[in-house]
């Protein structure tokens, strides 16, 4: 059985709401802070593949990074907004969970339910 990847903020209520979550239904699974280990294009491209989503799609418009990248009034292209995701990890949706090939935004965190 594919073990879980849960891709997270430890400071994000979600995060927490998901992780709790797995922990009392004793869910074998695996915490990967994506500040200290910081996704590769590569990687959050093949995420959201696997999501069959476009960067726009899980981009965090409450974060105050949102704000100060003018993102209401300027047009940035799915590469560039892939790009600043990788620059700017405050950008992405969290938490985004894997279990072999397929992938979740865990938003709201019940929706983790559909992964296990």
């Amino acid at each position: 059985m594919a073990k879980i990847i849960v891709y997270h903020k430890p400071t994000c209520t979600t995060s927490r709401k998901v992780i709790k979550a797995l922990t009392e239904k004793g869910v074998d699974f695996e915490k990967v802070n994506y500040y200290e280990t910081p996704f590769t294009k590569t990687k959050l491209n093949d995420l959201l593949k696997r999501m069959k989503k476009k960067p726009s799609d899980i981009l965090r418009k409450k974060d105050k990074i949102y704000k100060e990248l003018d993102f209401k009034n300027k047009k940035y292209t799915e590469k560039q907004i892939l790009d600043l995701m990788i620059k700017h990890p405050d950008l992405i949706e969290r938490p985004i969970v894997q279990k072999g090939a397929k992938v979740i935004l865990a938003r709201p965190p019940e929706t983790v339910n559909e992964i296990i």
